[in-house]
């Protein structure tokens, strides 16, 4: 199977390159390579490549700067993946579109099923449900929406890599605590795509995060303790909690945007949280199958693991 993965600098793109399936042939494109949001390289990319799935992985994903900037987040956002299910429509490959929490208003009180309304109230959140609206209407049956949150890896820009530099620099740090969501590591989410990937009868819209819930306080807390236990940091770093009001940002975040994502997990025959792939079996070492499970972990544990990551660089 050919796969072309746009967005392949960031922080999903690398870690689908790193786990890669041995019956797989990717094709990386980054920003630089391909402008999603001209019509004419998409096609003429796709129509070269002719891969069997294109998985959108690039976004601008400046949420406050995108307030002031809303063209071109449109144009990455909304205008692109309408352009790859374009594309994709025209040589029949299937389309793996990558979303977010931010098309939900964070009003809820419980986990957002797949198929409630949605209500963006920022640019960021608006643009990318033009794109998932986009993809739906093009491209139906031969589609995904995938929508995540709070995505972070060893490297690159995010948030645990921010409260690592913030912490070690200042000793303390102040994080919103009335913003809650699911904390969601790279690479596991990476392993969910491909398993999708392998499985060209599953169409639609679907949530994956890891499992559990936290606040942006409840995480960089745990970044504290979790990073002072290997050393990465001393044991004496301060995290204050703040409201949402005590830290005014341009664009508004949702309050609660924990997703549900039950349905993905019967589709992927996925074991509960804490249960894992048998020792020493990974997705890059074999093949998927379509009944062959992911692990769904908690968030504390991949954590865990991505500090260990950046702490053996």
């Amino acid at each position: 199977m050919r796969v072309m993965i746009t967005g392949a600098n960031g922080q999903v793109g690398r870690a689908l390159l790193k786990s890669v399936p041995t019956d797989v042939e990717a094709i990386r494109r980054t920003r630089e390579e391909l402008d999603v949001g001209d019509i004419q390289s998409v096609m003429g990319s796709i129509q070269s490549q002719r891969p069997d799935l294109i998985i959108n992985a690039g976004a601008y994903t400046a949420v406050d700067k995108a307030e002031s900037e809303p063209q071109l987040a449109e144009r990455a956002n909304t205008t692109g993946p309408h352009n790859l299910a374009v594309a994709a429509a025209a040589t029949g490959a299937r389309l793996l579109h990558l979303s977010t929490d931010f098309v939900f208003d964070g009003m809820a009180s419980r986990p957002y099923a797949t198929d409630a309304p949605t209500n963006p109230q920022s640019t960021y959140g608006r643009t990318k449900r033009g794109g998932e609206e986009a993809v739906q209407r093009v491209l139906p049956g031969r589609s995904v929406v995938l929508r995540t949150a709070w995505v972070y890896a060893a490297e690159g820009n995010n948030f645990v890599r921010t409260m690592l530099r913030l912490m070690a620099a200042k000793g303390a740090v102040r994080v919103v605590a009335d913003q809650i969501g699911t904390p969601t590591a790279a690479q596991p989410l990476a392993e969910v795509i491909w398993a999708l990937a392998a499985r060209p009868d599953v169409n639609g819209t679907y949530h994956w995060t890891d499992a559990g819930v936290a606040s942006w306080y409840d995480f960089a807390v745990a970044i504290a303790e979790e990073s002072a236990a290997i050393g990465l940091l001393p044991a004496e770093v301060r995290v204050d909690a703040i409201a949402t009001e005590d830290y005014p940002t341009p664009a508004r975040r949702p309050s609660y945007s924990v997703l549900d994502k039950r349905s993905l997990l019967a589709q992927l025959s996925v074991p509960p949280a804490g249960d894992s792939l048998p020792a020493g079996d990974s997705l890059a070492d074999r093949s998927v199958v379509a009944n062959r499970s992911v692990a769904a972990r908690h968030w504390r544990t991949n954590l865990r693991a991505v500090l260990k990551e950046i702490s053996h660089a």
